[in-house]
């Protein structure tokens, strides 16, 4: 049999076509329950954000990858299931974030403001957490969120 180079050709261009059509299809395929949940604050201002939640190995992977937009009082809440040191990254991540690592009491134990979008730099929880919540970059500061306020919701188990 006689291989023509056009038929290289078309077949480099089909393996290719299905290789970024299956990755695209990847991505998009990973679907995230919705849920609530409120900050209170040390000062005793009660603030709720409308979630998503990563809860599946492939839910965490996924994050908000890709995602250019989220509204304020929007947010995913990552559920790691066992109380453990946690290790996050931006790597295709448009939006910068705010993470907030929980304890499993729901108790905010560390804040990383402003993370990078895109970078690949590790950004750990600084000791045993059973959560993280990403939220817009700066939304922490500007609703007075801190260390030591509580989260409250039907995920974290202390509504």
């Amino acid at each position: 049999m006689r291989i023509s180079f056009s038929m290289i050709v078309k077949s480099a261009l089909a393996a290719l076509f299905l290789l970024l059509a299956g990755a695209a299809g990847a991505q998009q395929q990973v679907i995230f329950p919705r849920d609530e949940l409120s900050i209170r604050t040390a000062g005793g201002e009660t603030h709720r954000f409308s979630i998503e939640l990563a809860l599946t190995d492939a839910q965490r992977q996924q994050g908000l990858m890709y995602r250019k937009e989220m509204a304020p009082d929007h947010g995913m809440l990552f559920d790691f299931g066992d109380v453990r040191r946690v290790s996050m990254w931006m790597e295709n991540t448009v939006l910068p974030l705010d993470m907030l690592f929980i304890q499993a009491d729901g108790t905010i134990s560390h804040i990383r403001e402003n993370a990078v979008p895109f970078s690949r730099d590790i950004i750990d929880s600084q000791g045993p957490v059973k959560f993280v919540l990403e939220i817009n970059a700066g939304r922490a500061k500007a609703l007075g969120i801190g260390v030591g306020d509580r989260v409250i919701g039907k995920r974290i188990g202390n509504r």
